[in-house]
């Protein structure tokens, strides 16, 4: 028999993609008894899937209307799931823009930041990660160099030393995994950008913020040309909120 917590996770990752995508489109009303119906669980594992969707700000629930899905200007777009799910969707290349521009605003500086606050074991482990990233790029193991990837790039938000840029190295995981899953990386990896990789890894090591910072937004860069070359105008973002 599967176990509630499978049930409820199951629940999740079926509504929240119907909602992220539009399927379920905004205004639409959800019951505990639907759901229950729909998906095959008990009223207290559907009350759980509602409890969670309402804290991303997905749903909200309220007496005698239901669960009403909820406009995108207040759901919770930093919640690792709700990015998931929208690169689930029909607008991912969107999405992916949307993340490296976020990225853009954040991990330049925090490559300054580590440039002048990082620890000698932290310059050791973005020096592997990038080491690592050579040798799986050549051998087109696509999932061992993601795994670097985000250690090289969870390291060097640590290595700022700002906790709020600490805080978000869960979304750029999964801005990074984003083109992994969804087949949007060559079978091998682009040279240009492990040695941009190296190039930020050095100047932290030899504290030369400014080149740290360049060689981090030259990454970020190419990450978003490569998305927007692969989906053309269907990458752009519209001027104003969506």
């Amino acid at each position: 028999m599967t176990r509630a917590p499978d049930r409820h996770a199951t629940v999740l990752d079926r509504i929240g993609p119907e909602i992220t995508a539009g399927t379920r489109p905004v205004g639409s009303v959800l019951t505990l008894e639907g759901i229950g119906t729909e998906y095959g669980v008990s009223r207290s594992v559907a009350r759980e899937a509602v409890r969670v969707l309402e804290s991303m700000g997905l749903v909200a629930s309220r007496r005698r209307v239901g669960v009403t899905v909820q406009p995108r200007d207040g759901w919770h777009l930093f919640d690792p799931r709700v990015i998931v799910w929208r690169l689930e969707g029909v607008d991912r290349a969107r999405q992916l823009v949307s993340l490296a521009e976020l990225r853009r605003g954040i991990e330049p500086e925090a490559a300054a930041l580590a440039a002048e606050r990082a620890s000698a074991e932290q310059c050791r482990a973005l020096a592997t990660a990038v080491s690592d990233m050579v040798m799986t790029g050549r051998q087109g193991d696509l999932a061992a160099y993601l795994s670097a990837d985000q250690l090289f790039h969870h390291t060097l938000l640590e290595a700022s030393g700002n906790d709020m840029f600490a805080a978000l190295s869960g979304l750029v995981a999964e801005a990074l995994e984003g083109r992994t899953h969804h087949h949007l990386m060559p079978s091998q990896p682009n040279s240009e950008a492990i040695d941009l990789h190296d190039e930020v890894a050095r100047a932290v090591r030899h504290g030369d913020a400014a080149s740290a910072e360049r060689a981090m937004r030259a990454i970020i860069d190419e990450a978003a040309a490569a998305v927007r070359s692969q989906f053309g105008p269907e990458a752009e973002l519209e001027a104003g909120p969506a």
